[in-house]
């Protein structure tokens, strides 16, 4: 009878072990569109055309950027202490696995003791005062998950392993665009050094034509001032360039995780194509951002704290088990006549808390509401940022072919206006006129340029690069790594 009895109870509590008081977790809701409103250099994604998980940059077909985004995944700082963090969500994770599992420990004991003579209950005048006390045993607990709260603290733990997950591979897209625009404002930098040094060069010899007219009386030493200013100025143009790129550079060293004073990158003048990046309608992007990823399971762990919350309102339920030897000496300490065991549940309810528990699950409730807040900022962010850098592509592409047209015409006003300065039709007024437009729209088209660039750089960053949620872990487990892009 005793025994079905224990059967019974074991069958109960494992019944009730089913229970969780956590709510059905559903992701909050977020506006979304059926289309993204502008057009520019991109293709719809077919299922099989997404961005490219492994050679993500190599979009830009630039070997020197390859390179550097190889040596950001190997050294970056701040990508390390990304790693460090997820690894302890993922250690924070085990640790609450591990009461899914009875705890069992081992002891051993040797003790010399003395009884007062006259602590309660009296002791026998006949019993010895002093004695040994040598004791060898284990014992065992097991908690009754009865309300689901260790379950939901497990699903917690887990839900913020894969947040530090995404959180990982967010910090990991977010240094690699950071990176590559970096990259574009470098290069950018060296084609208007080159186009600066090649200006130096033509106003040299405008200054040296104006002195030989000036020396042979035709024009005035009001040219050769005018010849001498624009020069100048160019040279000045060209030293803040420089000190600009110095400084692009030293970012990109700290980005590789490089010492500045030991790195440097030679110049390139080649130019690089905006790429045409696949692009899917703006329901899938909440699957291709890991920063959304991150806020959606952080929505899931608070939300499972609600269950831990509320299993405080109901009894806890622990079985324990002890069993050993106990003796008085070391001789013959392990013997039949030695043994000690003890079996039997604990079961415990607090009654009064001034209100404890209430605020907890009040609390709770307000980080599961302050989680959802945030995903949906996230996701909102989300659909601005790719909307906002496709309005750039968009824009500046029509702008660029603009800037272009205006940059051919101001060549050819500076080649008709030296022309007829040197026939002595114009002063040399118009000649400075006409270099300073004909260097302005062509550093113009430079910096176009190269904010095409970095839009196309911070789309793919918006579009969450080659990630997938697919990606994601349940970190949880033993042996789970993150998944590198």
């Amino acid at each position: 009878m005793k025994k079905l009895e224990s059967l019974l109870f074991v069958a109960i509590a494992a019944a009730l072990g089913g229970c969780s008081l956590a709510p059905p977790y559903q992701a909050p809701a977020t506006p979304s569109a059926q289309a993204y409103r502008d057009v520019g250099p991109w293709v719809a994604a077919q299922p099989a055309d997404q961005l490219p998980r492994e050679s993500l940059w190599q979009l830009y077909r630039d070997t020197e950027l390859d390179a550097l985004q190889a040596k950001l995944l190997a050294n970056n700082a701040d990508l390390a202490a990304a790693l460090a963090h997820y690894q302890q969500a993922q250690a924070y994770a085990l640790q609450a696995r591990s009461e899914l599992f009875p705890q069992i420990g081992v002891g051993a004991t040797g003790q010399r003791q003395r009884q007062s003579d006259h602590a309660p209950p009296m002791r026998n005048p006949k019993a010895p005062g002093e004695y040994n006390s040598y004791a060898v045993g284990a014992q065992a607990s097991y908690e009754v998950d009865l309300w689901g709260r260790v379950r939901n603290t497990v699903e917690a733990g887990g839900d913020n392993a894969l947040a530090a997950q995404a959180d990982l591979a967010s910090a990991q897209l977010s240094l690699q665009a950071q990176l590559a625009d970096s990259y574009m404002q470098l290069r950018g930098l060296d084609q208007q050094i080159e186009l600066l040094q090649q200006t130096i060069q033509a106003y040299e010899k405008a200054l040296k034509l104006t002195q030989t007219l000036h020396t042979g009386g035709i024009v005035s030493g009001l040219d050769v001032s005018r010849a001498q200013t624009q020069l100048s100025d160019a040279k000045s143009q060209w030293s803040q360039t420089l000190a600009r790129r110095a400084l692009m550079q030293d970012t990109i060293a700290v980005l590789v995780g490089e010492n500045a004073a030991n790195f440097s990158l030679p110049a390139g003048t080649d130019s690089i194509d905006v790429p045409v990046v696949p692009l899917d309608v703006p329901s899938t992007l909440l699957q291709r951002r890991p920063d959304v990823a991150a806020a959606e399971r952080r929505v899931a762990a608070a939300n499972a704290g609600i269950g831990v919350a509320r299993a405080a309102w109901f009894p806890s339920l622990t079985l324990n088990a002890q069993a050993g030897f106990q003796s008085a000496g070391w001789a013959n300490l392990l013997t039949a006549g030695n043994r000690i065991w003890a079996l039997g549940p604990t079961l415990a309810l607090e009654l009064f808390d001034g209100g404890y528990r209430k605020a907890t699950i009040q609390a709770a409730k307000a980080k599961t509401d302050e989680a959802g807040a945030n995903y949906r900022g996230v996701v909102l962010g989300a659909f601005q940022q790719v909307q906002d850098n496709l309005a750039l592509l968009d824009h500046l592409g029509t702008a660029s072919a603009n800037q272009k047209d205006a940059a051919d015409a101001a060549q050819h006003a500076l080649d008709l206006s030296m022309s007829q300065y040197k026939q002595g039709a114009v002063s040399y007024l118009e000649v400075v006129l006409a270099q300073t437009t004909q260097l302005q729209e062509k550093r113009g088209l430079l910096q176009l340029d190269t904010e095409r660039l970095r839009a196309s750089v911070q789309l793919i960053r918006a579009l969450g690069g080659g990630w997938s949620a697919d990606q994601l872990t349940r970190t949880d487990r033993p042996n789970a790594k993150p998944v590198q892009q």
